[in-house]
């Protein structure tokens, strides 16, 4: 019997907003714990909460470029339950009216297009971070009342590269909207998936179970393959699936059981008292939406069918936002669009790779880099001369004119010149001319490396070339 997963994620995000969502503590990441609380977020009695209006303009970015709808009556409400890492006992969230819903966002999977369906966006506070130790466990409520989008798909994912695909994409929206920095590792994006089997056909939807705590996206695409093929054989051996609340033990490469789940939490939600609802004005909305820089796909495809850039070389162009804004900002000042996309893919990322930098710490003025790239268009310099311009220029930001100057490389490519130059490396050669005469095609390289030699590298080889040629078929006719 085949089975066929269905998969339904649920991602958190943090945003980076200066201050909490219903507090004026600052958001921080690495702070001394409980260093970066209030008396708002430590639920004390007589406190207040009042809404970040920067939290819900993020909210609004993530909606708009997920392609959601918009309520424009915000209404919070309370989620009641008595953990440790909730101060006050209940927290603050949105229940039967989220922000946004029925929205989408496209992934590609093997050369395949797909639309995930996305159920819900909602608006909440997060919880403390637990710190488990071996006997006991800490507390940091530094990220009590962080302002956190969460997510929710559709069971529409049926396969761990899907889900892959949908969480590269999300976070790529989550950096293209400047909303998070999404960093899994962190904490500031995190997943949740569901995940269940069923014969290929059935409409029926099987036990799932709930996957927690994954910390990279690979780990997500791992956990999903493992834990499908764990209930294959549960099914297979005529046994059930028990729903469960699970881990990814990434030392073994296996889900592991955390605790049984049974019927859905009663989370006793009620209106949140202290937050009368509020209406955001239609044009703002539109707006922020107005306001939202072009998403990743788009610039593929921009980049693809207006720049002539190959589809590979175009999505790792748009791989972070600042990586595109960069190659936009240097296509400015070229036309040569596939040698700028070349440069930033190559010896860019190299020598930034090499210092430990990313997009984020370039210095380099992108004029200077599309200067460059037309130096060798127009034969100003050689393309082994640029490796050595760009070095300089990548450690002092330096205009490529400059270093060409003070360091003798421009190519010598006036006609005349190299005509004089060449006659007299073949008034010096008789031997070679009588060798190329004879069919050794090693003598005309030897001449190029004569000429070469005479201008110290800085006759234009190209040129060179095909004036050496010429002149030598005259010599020999």
């Amino acid at each position: 019997m085949n089975f066929e997963q269905v998969i339904g994620l649920e991602v958190h995000c943090e945003l980076k907003t200066k201050s909490k969502m219903f507090s004026g503590a600052p958001v921080t990441f690495g702070e001394a714990p409980n260093t970066m609380v209030n008396e708002i977020d430590m639920g004390m009695t007589g406190t207040m909460p009042a809404l970040n209006k920067r939290g819900v303009e993020y909210a609004l970015r993530v909606c708009h470029a997920l392609h959601m709808d918009i309520d424009e009556l915000l209404c919070f409400d309370r989620k009641n339950y008595y953990y440790a890492d909730l101060p006050k006992g209940f927290q603050i969230t949105q229940d039967k009216r989220p922000i946004g819903r029925n929205g989408y966002l496209m992934i590609e999977v093997n050369g395949k297009e797909k639309k995930i369906e996305i159920e819900r966006l909602h608006m909440e506070e997060d919880t403390a971070k637990q710190l488990h130790l071996s006997k006991y466990t800490l507390l940091d409520y530094n990220r009590a009342g962080i302002p956190l989008i969460e997510i929710v798909t559709k069971p529409c994912i049926r396969s761990g590269a899907e889900a892959a695909a949908y969480l590269e994409a999300l976070r790529q929206i989550f950096l293209y909207t400047e909303v998070s920095d999404a960093k899994l590792e962190e904490g500031s994006m995190r997943c949740d998936v569901n995940v269940s089997i069923r014969p290929y056909g059935s409409e029926t939807f099987g036990t799932r179970t709930e996957i927690k705590n994954l910390n990279s996206i690979s780990n997500v695409q791992k956990a999903l393959e493992y834990e499908s093929l764990r209930q294959e054989k549960v099914l297979l051996s005529g046994g059930e699936v028990i729903q469960q609340t699970m881990r990814y033990d990434e030392l073994n490469k296996e889900t592991v059981p955390m605790r049984s789940k049974g019927d859905a939490v009663d989370y006793k939600y009620y209106t949140e008292p202290n937050i009368l609802p509020v209406r955001i004005s239609h044009e703002w909305v539109e707006e922020i939406k107005a306001n939202l820089p072009m998403m990743a796909r788009e610039r593929v495809k921009k980049y693809v069918e207006e720049y002539d850039i190959p589809t590979v070389d175009a999505k790792i162009l748009v791989s972070t936002k600042t990586e595109s804004e960069y190659f936009n900002e240097v296509i400015k000042y070229t036309n040569n669009y596939k040698a700028a996309s070349n440069w930033l893919i190559g010896d860019v990322q190299a020598y930034l790779n090499a210092e430990g930098h990313s997009y984020d710490d370039i210095t380099l003025n992108p004029e200077y880099l599309a200067k460059l790239i037309n130096f060798i268009d127009e034969s100003v310099i050689s393309s082994k001369q640029a490796k050595k311009v760009f070095e300089i220029m990548m450690k002092e930001n330096k205009d490529p004119e400059v270093i060409v100057e003070e360091k003798g490389m421009k190519q010598i490519s006036d006609e005349a010149t190299l005509v004089a130059l060449i006659n007299e490396v073949l008034d010096n050669n008789p031997k070679s001319i009588q060798d190329y005469a004879n069919g050794k095609d090693h003598a005309i390289k030897y001449l190029v490396g004569q000429v070469m030699k005479a201008t110290k590298g800085q006759a234009n080889p190209r040129k060179t070339n095909e004036l050496l040629s010429s002149m030598l078929k005259e010599r020999i006719n």
